[in-house]
């Protein structure tokens, strides 16, 4: 399995911007594609972001399309989203997710999703 740590997570106004990192050890031999989801106060986790193993395929929520981007550096085992233009709606915790081995295209379900961080509280002020 691969372990997956986020980092990046704070406090920022409305309109401003935050780059989340999630760094993968452990089986990282495999090649396989990642992705990022939320989970608001009392609503259910939902997808924001995926890219494929080779970083030439993305897709992302209607919602962050045009303001969030993400990315990767295999050779660091670090996967990023770049969140602009924030809203107090993006109010969230963060989550990294490694998709299993071999699995290197993108995926919008959690299912589609092995392994998971612990995720990063990202709050956005209005």
């Amino acid at each position: 399995q691969v372990q997956l740590i986020e980092s990046g997570g704070g406090l920022v106004q409305a309109g401003g911007s935050l780059r989340l990192s999630c760094a993968a050890s452990g089986r990282t031999d495999k090649n396989y594609a990642m992705g990022w989801f939320r989970q608001a106060p009392g609503k259910e986790r939902e997808f924001v972001a995926s890219i494929s193993w080779l970083g030439g395929t993305t897709t992302y929520v209607n919602s962050v399309k045009g303001r969030f981007t993400i990315s990767r550096v295999n050779a660091k085992n670090t996967v990023y989203l770049q969140m602009n233009s924030l809203k107090p709606e993006d109010t969230a915790v963060y989550y990294c997710a490694a998709r299993g081995g071999g699995s290197i295209s993108i995926s919008t379900v959690e299912g589609g999703y092995r392994d998971w961080g612990q995720g990063t509280q990202v709050t956005v002020s209005s």
